[in-house]
Order: C-alpha cells, then structure tokens, then sequence
C-alpha cells in the first residue's frame, strides 16, 4: 500500500466557471486557472502522484502548455490513472476536503463522487469529499478563493 496527499487553491474571480470534482457549480465566482481549476480533482491528482512517488502535477502538465488551456481536470485525472497503472498500481480510496467560505457544497457531493469514481474505477463509497468554512479567516474566509487537500491510498494492480 501507498498513501499520498495533495493540496491546491485558486482564486476566484466574477465571471469563471466554478467547477469542483468535475461538478459545475452555479457561483457568482469561479476559479482561475489555466485548466478548469477544479482544485478537488487537482489535489487528488497530486495525492495520487505522490502516492505513486511521481512528480506532482505541475511537472505533468505544465501551466504554459497550450494542450492544458481550459481542459477538463477530470482528463488529467484519466492521464494520471494510466501513469500510476504502467507501475503496477490502482486508487483504492480518496478521501478529500474543500475548503469554501461559499457557495454549500453539500448538495452536489453525490455528483461530485460520481464523476471521480467513473474516471478512478472506484465506487462512490470509496471515495470521501467533506467540505469546511475557516470562519472567516484567511483568503478562503474572505471568499478570494477555494483550497482542497486529498489523500490517496494506492493497492497493486489486480489486472
């Protein structure tokens, strides 16, 4: 067994996209980045990475790479399950936490789970995504932007 955990963060600015764990989300802000800023499914990608004892995303796909511009980070989750496959290995559990003054997450988390266990392979249940405020403090309190942390739990390949 592997574990490894991920973190990132975004700014939010009017007039972006919100999308997180694959999940557009109606917001008077979305996230810059120069894919779609989906920091749940970035942080899991770095866990899973990490787990994997690869570089983290950055170095996979590179923020000055055109291929990247607005990509779904959903499809880099499918490029990261094929490096972590060539060594040997699989997800077997996810479990990760959003970190938002606004908007409530709670009402798209099924969906959320849905998305990232299709692209993993896993049933939702194998994947854990909570979500948390920081009471007004620091830059996600003041709602400039969204952080999440994730960590991943990598098994042998069974095929």
């Amino acid at each position: 067994m592997r574990i490894g955990i991920g973190f990132d963060s975004h700014r939010l600015e009017p007039g972006c996209r919100l999308v997180i764990g694959g999940v557009e989300i109606p917001h008077d802000k979305g996230l810059i980045g120069h894919s779609d800023a989906d920091v749940l499914v970035h942080a899991i990608c770095d866990a899973i990475l990490g787990a994997a004892g690869l570089p983290d995303i950055g170095h996979h796909f590179p923020p000055d790479d055109q291929q990247y511009k607005n990509i779904s980070s959903l499809v880099l989750l499918q490029q990261v399950c094929k490096m972590i496959k060539q060594q040997g290995l699989q997800v077997a559990q996810i479990d990760s936490i959003v970190i938002a003054e606004t908007p409530k997450l709670s009402p798209f988390m099924n969906q959320m789970k849905t998305c990232i266990g299709g692209v993993l392979g896993l049933d939702p249940s194998a994947i854990g995504i909570k979500a948390t405020t920081t009471e007004g403090l620091g830059f996600t309190g003041r709602g400039e932007g969204i952080a999440a942390q994730a960590i991943a739990l990598l098994v042998k390949s069974e095929y």
